[in-house]
């Protein structure tokens, strides 16, 4: 006992005094006016903080730290970007996906119509043969034609919302579509020539493929196309993630479709294995999320189907059960793909431009005046930060 105060077991007989916060009335002695004239020191050099060193946090105004992002914070700004403007993101993306589902929905209603027909009567020529390509294959080439066109535009304006939320300002639909309109022939471009690559390499493989199974060898043909798919398939994931980055660069720093191609394969290709892996995760959290929303819906289109016969009124039934689910799924994965593909380009360019610096800078600017201004778009024009 010392002091009228008592060192705990295990503690030095030494210790520091007590924090005093200037003004602080619980701080035992009042006030420190001395402690208002001592200047703050700046934080330890990197790799200098000694154990316990926490850095400040990065600053924050919107959706996403302004800083490099991780896996976590990519997800977190993507359901914060759906949560600060669902009007805007659900409600577009409900209506592209809608527009989608149609078609492809009233193909596979006749088609659970011609099942339960065969199921009534065995003997009977399922509907679905008989209508040949036009019931089984055209419905769904309407379908991805209108879904690959509207999800273009809609992966747009969605990137331009984004561009708004990293700041924390909101965009209505209509202002977003205005502000997009004009990049809509790029963001065509870039769809037609990535897809273009993507198909070039399936001609030869197909005619190569033909002639091995017209060799009557059907193992070699077997496994020559069981070769060519995996090729294949590691071919398209590589092209898709090395233009991924495409469609933000022509909305967001108003590039033209080769520009933004190229821009995109630059700075991906500073991290490729990173940007590849979060968007096949993506991918597949994509697809696991649109089946287990349409799973129920497509549940009770198959019942509906086989208790009604094959009738006019249980096929539009089967074909609104689908439609809906359809929609309902899309409705959540469209945004959460765009999502990410704008934040993984807002996080390629703070690691290789320092692009943080310029959204600090712009975001403390912004703090001060209280509102996000629009001149706010500008700032992702790449004249604002080093090119890789």
């Amino acid at each position: 006992m010392s002091d009228g105060h008592e060192t705990p077991p295990g503690w030095s007989a030494e210790q520091p005094p007590p924090y005093r916060a200037p003004g602080s009335p619980y701080s035992g002695g009042g006030p420190d006016p001395s402690a208002w004239q001592q200047p703050v020191p700046p934080p330890p050099p990197y790799g200098q903080q000694g154990y316990g060193y926490m850095p400040p946090p990065a600053l924050r105004p919107g959706i996403i730290p302004l800083r490099p992002l991780g896996l976590g914070d990519i997800y977190d700004g993507t359901i914060k970007l759906i949560r600060s403007n669902p009007k805007a993101v659900l409600g577009l993306s409900a209506i592209v996906a809608a527009v989608a589902a149609v078609p492809v929905s009233i193909g596979q209603a006749l088609t659970l119509s011609s099942i339960g027909d065969l199921l009534d009567d065995p003997t009977a020529q399922p509907a679905a043969m008989e209508g040949g390509f036009v019931t089984q294959y055209l419905p769904t080439i309407i379908s991805s034609v209108v879904s690959l066109a509207a999800v273009t535009i809609l992966t747009g304006i969605l990137i331009r919302i984004l561009g708004r939320a990293v700041f924390g300002g909101k965009i209505t639909a209509g202002e977003a579509w205005r502000l997009v309109a004009s990049r809509v022939p790029a963001l065509f471009g870039v769809f037609f020539l990535v897809l273009g690559l993507i198909l070039v390499p399936a001609i030869p493989m197909a005619v190569i493929f033909y002639a091995a199974a017209s060799s009557g060898e059907p193992l070699a043909a077997l496994g020559l196309g069981l070769l060519f798919m995996l090729f294949y398939i590691g071919y398209a994931l590589f092209i898709n993630t090395r233009f991924a980055l495409a469609a933000p660069a022509v909305v967001l720093e108003g590039l033209g479709p080769v520009q933004a191609m190229r821009r995109s394969w630059r700075l991906v290709g500073g991290d490729f294995w990173r940007v590849f892996g979060i968007l096949v995760l993506t991918m597949i959290i994509a697809w696991l999320v649109s089946m287990i929303i349409s799973f129920p819906f497509g549940l009770i289109a198959g019942i509906v189907s086989v208790f009604g016969e094959g009738s006019t009124g249980a096929t539009i039934a089967v074909a609104v059960v689908l439609a809906i689910g359809t929609t309902l799924g899309a409705m959540i994965t469209y945004p959460l793909q765009a999502g990410v593909a704008g934040l993984l380009y807002t996080d390629r360019r703070m690691r290789s431009e320092a692009f943080d610096l310029v959204l600090q800078t712009a975001a403390l600017e912004q703090q001060r005046q209280g509102w996000v201004h629009a001149t706010a778009d500008e700032l992702w024009h790449p004249s604002n930060a080093r090119r890789p």
